[in-house]
């Protein structure tokens, strides 16, 4: 039997162990727990939520994850397996690319850019937090080439950006060149076109031009504008490529003006060019239209501008030595075949000279003035050559009218005469009159009014003119003879007191009388009659005019 008192050691033992913690049965270890045993494969939080038993602080891994997810691509959430995060990052990224793609002139609308970058943002944010202490589960190596991805990865977007910019640029270039095109085709479009019909379509180009040169400068298309430019001015300026100097003046004009409606720097010395031209034109047109009643412009419109724009130029210069020559030339033609035509020249070039001031013409002016009254008489003579009597005698009436105190004024009456009575009696147009009275005996003969009314009696000759008679108060219309032996008139057969007379002192010669009776209550103004008389040396004649009607 065992003793119950003192503990003594246990013969075989070693020494006795201090008090300390039990230890589990078959523990190796002397006084120290076993580690709890690990969780079984899978155990933890559901996949896709991103949740991670938390551990230690892990700032790389956090930097990791957010720029993966800065990528645009959710990287960080895939290695996060948070599926709802990178399917969000992939259809905004895809919603992006939607919209940014193909590259356009405007680029991607503003606000899809800030909302997208505030997007990147929060689910950088979002990556960095929820990596921060997360455990993931990638390989050590993996874990290591995380950052560096990351930062590989940025590229993407930065790339992606830069690409779209370079695209971006072209598209705009490429708009640029097609405003360009569409400039160049309204120009081409305007060729052929009046004027005042092309110039909006011309403006309309220029604008687009100067658009792109001034605030497009720098883009390939800018820098093609000068080369537009001179092609404009010569496709503009083509009618005086062409000597159509009156066509030309409108579109030279237009290009000389420019600059004042153009940027300055753009045109360059382009508008100072077309001077030259310009002067040129205006004396072409201008010396052309002399002469020219139906000139359009008028001589006077293109000349006097020229001499107010241009006043220095060698133009100007030729204008008056131009003028007198175009004077001189018709003056000539005068003696030619067709004096009343050259006439009508001189008579258009003097009412241009009436509408120009300028001093240096004063001279031209009266030569044409000169040279007119001369052509008036040449017509009128020319007029009754021709067998043209009322034209003649209107003419040569107006000429002695118009030029009382000329010294052909007198012959003027005197062949209006004798063609107002050519035309009752063609055969006393054979001939002009004579410009001088001739010499030498004249005989008498009295003309008697045995009529009612006033009558004119016109005669032509070796002399020329006319005598009015009053009318005869007493005196009535004789009535025609119908039958063979009817009584013949007896005109003037009543004392010589009764008749209103005229003497006349003529020279010997065959004449041709017409008489020209006023209206009166028997009578109708326009009665004529036409008769032949020879004046012989020696005698003396008498001459009764009267009226004859059927009843």
């Amino acid at each position: 039997m065992l003793a119950s008192s003192g503990a003594g050691p246990v013969p075989g033992a070693g020494p006795v162990p201090a008090a300390g913690p039990a230890t589990a049965p078959g523990w190796a270890g002397a006084g120290v727990l076993p580690p709890p045993p690990a969780a079984p494969p899978g155990f933890g939080p559901p996949p896709g939520s991103g949740a991670q038993p938390p551990g230690d602080a892990n700032p790389a891994q956090a930097a990791s994850l957010a720029l993966l997810n800065l990528s645009g691509l959710g990287l960080g959430y895939v290695l996060l397996r948070n599926w709802v995060g990178a399917a969000l990052c992939w259809l905004a990224t895809a919603v992006l690319l939607v919209a940014a793609l193909p590259a356009d002139v405007d680029g991607v609308p503003f606000g899809l850019l800030v909302g997208y970058g505030v997007f990147l943002l929060a689910v950088a944010a979002d990556g960095a937090r929820r990596g921060l202490r997360a455990t993931l589960r990638i390989g050590a190596s993996f874990r290591r080439l995380a950052l560096p991805l990351a930062l590989v990865l940025l590229a993407v977007p930065a790339g992606g950006s830069l690409a779209y910019g370079a695209a971006r640029d072209e598209a705009k270039e490429q708009a640029l060149l097609e405003r360009l095109a569409a400039a160049d085709a309204l120009v081409k479009s305007a060729d052929g076109l009046a004027f005042d019909k092309a110039e909006p379509i011309y403006r309309k180009a220029l604008g687009t031009y100067q658009d792109l040169g001034t605030k497009h400068a720098g883009s390939r298309a800018g820098k093609l504008v000068p080369d537009r430019l001179d092609a404009y001015y010569k496709a503009v300026s083509a009618p005086y490529d062409k000597k159509e100097y009156c066509a030309a003046v409108p579109p030279l004009k237009h290009l000389r003006a420019l600059p004042a409606t153009v940027d300055k720097e753009l045109l360059g010395s382009r508008p100072a060019k077309t001077d030259g031209p310009l002067a040129e034109s205006l004396y072409a047109c201008g010396t052309a239209a002399l002469g020219v009643q139906t000139a359009d412009p008028p001589a006077s419109e293109s000349l006097n501008e020229l001499l107010s724009t241009f006043p220095k130029s060698t133009q100007a210069a030729r204008v008056e030595p131009a003028v007198r020559e175009a004077v001189k030339t018709r003056t000539t033609a005068l003696r030619g075949a067709e004096p009343c035509d050259a006439t009508d020249e001189l008579r258009a070039l003097r009412s241009s000279l009436d509408n120009m001031p300028d001093p240096s013409l004063e001279t031209a002016a009266e030569e044409a003035a000169d040279a007119v009254q001369k052509g008036d008489f040449a017509c009128g003579t020319d007029q009754f050559r021709d067998k043209e009597f009322g034209t003649a005698a209107t003419t040569m009436t107006d000429y002695a009218k118009t030029y009382p105190n000329s010294p052909q004024a007198a012959h003027a009456r005197s062949i209006a005469i004798a063609a107002e009575i050519a035309e009752e009696e063609p055969e006393a147009g054979k001939r002009l009159p004579p410009a001088d009275v001739p010499g030498g005996a004249r005989m008498v003969m009295v003309v008697s009014n045995d009529g009612p009314g006033e009558v004119e009696l016109l005669y032509t000759g070796p002399m020329t003119g006319k005598v009015t008679l009053k009318a005869c108060g007493t005196c009535k219309k004789y009535q025609t003879p119908l039958l063979v032996n009817s009584p013949k008139i007896k005109a003037c057969s009543g004392p010589s007191s009764k008749y209103p007379k005229a003497t006349l002192l003529l020279p010997a010669g065959d004449y041709h009388f017409l008489q020209k009776r006023a209206a009166t209550g028997t009578s109708t103004a326009g009665d004529t009659k036409s008769s032949k008389t020879k004046i012989e040396p020696g005698y003396s004649y008498t001459n009764c005019l009267y009226v004859t009607s059927l009843f």
